[in-house]
């Protein structure tokens, strides 16, 4: 099945949104963890976003999936950003 790295982008100005939601969002990637959907997640030190890595049938399939994240359902995402990617070497490798 294909990976998916995933690039999220906050602002500032949704601090405060993802301090409150953030026990669901935890909630949430760690119930697709569990569903062997979710590779690994965490956010940048900076605060300027998060990388996640997804396994998903299809890209379709990961927009879907994406949409339900609580983050993404109170608008706290500024930009979404997925690509296929193809791990050679190390522990996402085939």
């Amino acid at each position: 099945m294909p990976i998916f790295a995933v690039h999220y982008t906050y602002s500032d100005a949704t601090i405060t949104g993802r301090d409150t939601h953030r026990p669901r969002h935890r909630d949430w990637l760690a119930d697709r963890l569990a569903a062997e959907q979710l590779l690994s997640s965490g956010p940048y030190p900076d605060g300027s976003g998060a990388l996640l890595l997804f396994r998903a049938p299809s890209a379709a399939d990961l927009a879907e999936l994406l949409r339900r994240d609580p983050f993404a359902e109170e608008g706290l995402i500024d930009e979404v950003r997925a690509v296929e990617w193809q791990p050679v070497l190390g522990a996402f490798s085939d």
